[in-house]
């Protein structure tokens, strides 16, 4: 059997670069006007990606032990979440995957949190990109809400743009695995 790949922080900026980063004027989640955008789904549904992404964000998580579970916000942390539990099975260790709804299900079970978690079980909510971080807020309050206990939240990319400031007022920490000035640096460095 091959050894898993090991996570690679200079071609993980790499593939942010050629996949998920575009210039232009976009208006984001948040509401803010940006003249430039990361679409990170390109980058986790992209096999090389989502090796990185998942790579590098188990490695943040087994520094602290690994929680019960990981998910976040449907859609963008489902890839992220899959790519988790698949490296964690790979290795022989128990971590959950969920998705938290953006509201509640009106037909079945009604749930808001989907996936095989219960109450009580330490989580750590995964984001492809924290710009404020409300939708790593949403996830957090729907996770609480179900009874899941929040740790921490590790996204791919970190805007800088406030995030980690809102997650350290709810005594949640907060790890990425790149900033918004390490991909500009790069771009800089790429475009002189």
């Amino acid at each position: 059997m091959n050894s898993l790949p090991k996570y690679d922080s200079a071609e993980l900026l790499r593939l942010v670069r050629e996949y998920a980063y575009q210039e232009g004027d976009f208006v984001l989640a948040s509401g803010a006007r940006a003249n430039f955008y990361l679409d990170c789904r390109r980058l986790t549904l992209h096999p090389r990606g989502l090796v990185q992404v998942a790579a590098g964000l188990f490695e943040l998580l087994q520094r602290d032990g690994l929680p019960d579970a990981v998910g976040g916000m449907a859609i963008g942390a489902d890839p992220i979440t899959a790519g988790l539990v698949h490296r964690a099975g790979l290795v022989g260790a128990d971590l959950l995957g969920f998705i938290v709804r953006k509201e509640a299900k009106s037909h079945g079970t009604g749930k808001q949190v989907e996936g095989p978690v219960l109450p009580g079980y330490r989580v750590v909510i995964v984001e492809d990109v924290v710009t404020s971080g409300g939708s790593s807020l949403k996830a957090i309050q729907a996770a609480r809400d179900f009874g899941l206990v929040v740790e921490k939240v590790v996204a791919i990319v970190d805007r800088q743009a406030g995030g980690r400031e809102q997650f350290e007022a709810l005594g949640i920490r907060f790890e990425c695995l790149l900033t918004l000035e390490d991909i500009q640096k790069t771009h800089q460095m790429t475009s002189s």
